[in-house]
C-alpha cells in the first residue's frame, strides 16, 4: 500500500523537515521584500540557495517561488535549474514556467527547458512514442521499425477517436534526418512523447482503423496492418495498472490539478464559448437580489454546473472518458503516477450518473473554472495589477467556489 503522508502544495510533495522549511520561508521572504523594488537579477540569485543534493528542497523551492506573480521570477528560476538534468526538477521548472504564463507573466521563450528529442535507435531495433490526447480526440502515433518491416523507418500516423485516421505515411529517414523530424514535432508545439511498446501502438492504430476502415487516410495501414499483426497481434493488456479503491477518493480529488498541466490546455472551452458563461457569473455577482455571501456563493456554483452540463453535454462524456484513460496511459508511460491516477479516477468519476464530490465530474468542473479564470483575465488584460474579483486564482478566496 502506497504511504499516506500528507502532500504539500498539490504538487504531491512531502513536507520538508521543520529547520528546512524555515529556511525555506526565510529565503522566499527575502526575495518577496526585493520584489518591491526594482531587483537586480544577480542579487535576487544571491538570496536563494539550491541544492544538487537535495531533490526535495530544489522542489519545494521552485513551487515557493512559482507562488510569486512578478516577471522577475522566471529568468530567476532559469537562472537557478537551467542546467539540471533530473527528470522532476525539468518538469517542476516547464511546469512552473507555463504557469507564469497562464497568469499573464511574460515568460520568453528562451527560458524554457530544450527538449531532446528521442535518441536515434540502432538500425534494426523496433519502437513507439505516442503524444498526448488533443481536446478534439487526436493524437500522433509513431512507429519505428526496420526497412524490411515497413517498406521505411518510420510509419507516423494521426488519428481520431471519432473519425479514425486522418493521416498515415510511411517515411524512409537517413539517421542525419531523424533529429529534424522531431524538430518539425518541436516546432509546432508537441515535445511531450511517451515510449511504448510497439504492441500498444498497435492497438491505437487498430482502434482508429476499426472506426473508419474505409477512410483514404487508412490505406497505408491497411497495406501493412497484416504484417503487424503477425509481429505484434492480438491487441495488448492496457499498460495501466488498476486503480486500487482506497487510492479513489484522493486520486479524484488530485485531477482538479489536471487542467493546469500544458498538456491539458487544448481541452478547454474556446473563448467565444466561454463568453456567456462569464455574463451570467457576472450578473449573479452584481446582482441586488443576492442577500449574503452564501446565497452568492451557491448561485455561482449552480452557474458554473450549468456551464459544464453545457459545454461538455453527458451524452459526449463516454468520448471524453475514453480521452482520460488515453491521457492516463500517457502519463504512465512517461513515469508519472500521480497523474495517472489521477486522470483514471477522473474517468471513472465521469461514467458515473453523480459524482461523489460534486454531482458534475471533477475534471470537467475544474477545467471549466479554469478556462473560466484564463478567459476572465485575458479580458482585464496582463498589465492589470490585480484580479477583478469575479474569478480569482485557485489559491485565493474564489467567487467561483471548488466544490
Amino acid at each position: 500500500m502506497r504511504g499516506r503522508g500528507k502532500k504539500s502544495s498539490g504538487r504531491g510533495l512531502k513536507p520538508l523537515p521543520p529547520e528546512d522549511a524555515a529556511a525555506l520561508a526565510a529565503q522566499v521572504a527575502r526575495v518577496r521584500q526585493a520584489l518591491e523594488g526594482r531587483p537586480d537579477p544577480e542579487a535576487l540569485k544571491d538570496l536563494v540557495t539550491t541544492r544538487p543534493q537535495d531533490p526535495a528542497w530544489d522542489l519545494h523551492l521552485l513551487t515557493a517561488l512559482e507562488s510569486l506573480p512578478h516577471p522577475a521570477i522566471p529568468p530567476l528560476l532559469a537562472a537557478l535549474f537551467a542546467g539540471v538534468r533530473d527528470r522532476d526538477r525539468v518538469k517542476a521548472l516547464k511546469r512552473a514556467l507555463h504557469h507564469f504564463k497562464t497568469r499573464g507573466v511574460v515568460v520568453p521563450p528562451e527560458l524554457l527547458p530544450r527538449e531532446e528529442a528521442p535518441r536515434p535507435r540502432p538500425a534494426g531495433e523496433t519502437a513507439a512514442q505516442f503524444s498526448p490526447v488533443f481536446g478534439n480526440g487526436e493524437q500522433f502515433v509513431v512507429l519505428e521499425a526496420p526497412r524490411e518491416v515497413l517498406g521505411g523507418n518510420f510509419l507516423v500516423s494521426r488519428v481520431s477517436d471519432q473519425e479514425g485516421f486522418r493521416e498515415c505515411v510511411l517515411l524512409n529517414l537517413k539517421r542525419h534526418q531523424v533529429e529534424g523530424f522531431w524538430q518539425h514535432f518541436r516546432d509546432q508545439g508537441l515535445s511531450d512523447w511517451a515510449p511504448a511498446s510497439p504492441a500498444h501502438a498497435l492497438v491505437l492504430l487498430e482502434e482508429a482503423y476499426r472506426l473508419h476502415p474505409q477512410a483514404e487516410a487508412a490505406a497505408q495501414y491497411a497495406a501493412l496492418r497484416e504484417r503487424l499483426l503477425r509481429l505484434w497481434g492480438p491487441a495488448a493488456a492496457s499498460p495501466l495498472p488498476p486503480l486500487e479503491e482506497e487510492d479513489r477518493g484522493r486520486s479524484l480529488e488530485q485531477s482538479r490539478e489536471l487542467p493546469f498541466d500544458p498538456l491539458f490546455r487544448f481541452w478547454m472551452p474556446p473563448a467565444e464559448e466561454l463568453t456567456p458563461w462569464l455574463a451570467r457569473l457576472r450578473e449573479v455577482q452584481d446582482s441586488p437580489l443576492v442577500l449574503t455571501e452564501p446565497q452568492r456563493q451557491s448561485r455561482l456554483q449552480d452557474v458554473v454546473a450549468a456551464a459544464v452540463r453545457a459545454l461538455y453535454p453527458p451524452e459526449a462524456r463516454p468520448r471524453w472518458q475514453r480521452r482520460l484513460l488515453a491521457m492516463a496511459a500517457f502519463f504512465h508511460l512517461r513515469g508519472r503516477p500521480d497523474q495517472a491516477r489521477a486522470a483514471q479516477a477522473a474517468a471513472r468519476d465521469l461514467a458515473e450518473e453523480r459524482s461523489p464530490l460534486t454531482g458534475e465530474p471533477v475534471f470537467l468542473t475544474a477545467l471549466v473554472q479554469h478556462a473560466l479564470r484564463l478567459a476572465e483575465q485575458m479580458e482585464r488584460g496582463p498589465e492589470a495589477p490585480t484580479p477583478s474579483g469575479l474569478v480569482l486564482p485557485p489559491s485565493q478566496q474564489s467567487l467561483i467556489v471548488r466544490r
